[in-house]
């Protein structure tokens, strides 16, 4: 029961935080005519487009059409607005002369990850898969150093992500604005790593395991598969993959 109130409680604060600083108003204004246009399609769609599956176990990832890409980025997003929220709640200590700054920017990473997975679950509405339970175990949130590394690799996994998918998505609007949340995923991975170290923020010699190419000057990309197997270590819901 103790822990059924916690997760309740956890997640009251999250809706109240997403309130008070994305804004349900501002995040229309965000999502724009684009979300309601994905809402209106997906309306319209059977579940099966990213299900729940009750035989299978888990979620299910259905890539025969765009919604399984939106709902592949939807999984990812909720990863990642987890881990942001995750590291606000365990008052992670950061370090150095610009200790505040690192906070108040890791601050303004959670609200864009919570705005791209609440734009991601409105506009697919009842075609979106379910809630992921994720697992951090492996992250000390007390500690800068790891708290980064987790960060870097959320971020570039998360740009490698969405390169590797675009080639899937058909329609033009999904594209665009998938092209419109990985350049601020981007932007995000950047920081990061110049915090790690000063200057490597466009080091994409040390992407080339993600599908990089520093000599074209072309970031990271990666196939749903091999993102999804190395994201699993943070996700105990299963998730099936099908028509890839």
């Amino acid at each position: 029961m103790k822990n059924n109130e916690l997760e309740t409680k956890s997640e009251l604060q999250e809706e109240s935080l997403f309130d008070k600083t994305v804004g349900r108003r501002s995040f229309l204004q965000y999502a724009g005519a684009g979300a309601a246009g994905i809402a209106l399609v997906a309306a319209g769609c059977r579940k099966d487009r990213g299900y729940d599956n009750p035989v299978m176990g888990g979620v299910t990832l259905d890539f025969k059409d765009d919604f399984g890409v939106l709902n592949y980025a939807y999984a990812l997003e909720q990863l990642e607005a987890a881990f942001y929220i995750q590291v606000a709640n365990s008052n992670t200590q950061f370090t150095g002369t610009n200790a505040a700054a690192k906070k108040a920017y890791f601050q303004d990473i959670q609200f864009h990850e919570i705005a791209h997975r609440e734009f991601f679950k409105a506009a697919l509405s009842t075609a979106a898969i379910g809630s992921l339970e994720v697992d951090f175990s492996s992250i000390d949130f007390t500690s800068e150093a790891s708290v980064l590394a987790a960060a870097m690799a959320f971020e570039d996994l998360g740009v490698s992500a969405y390169n590797g998918a675009g080639p899937r998505i058909k329609n033009g609007t999904y594209l665009l604005l998938a092209g419109k949340i990985v350049s601020v995923e981007a932007r995000h991975a950047a920081y990061v790593r110049d915090l790690i170290s000063n200057g490597s923020f466009a080091d994409l010699n040390s992407l080339a395991s993600l599908g990089a190419n520093n000599s074209a000057g072309l970031d990271a990309a990666l196939t749903p598969d091999k993102v999804l197997a190395a994201a699993q270590k943070y996700i105990k819901t299963k998730i099936n993959v099908i028509n890839l």
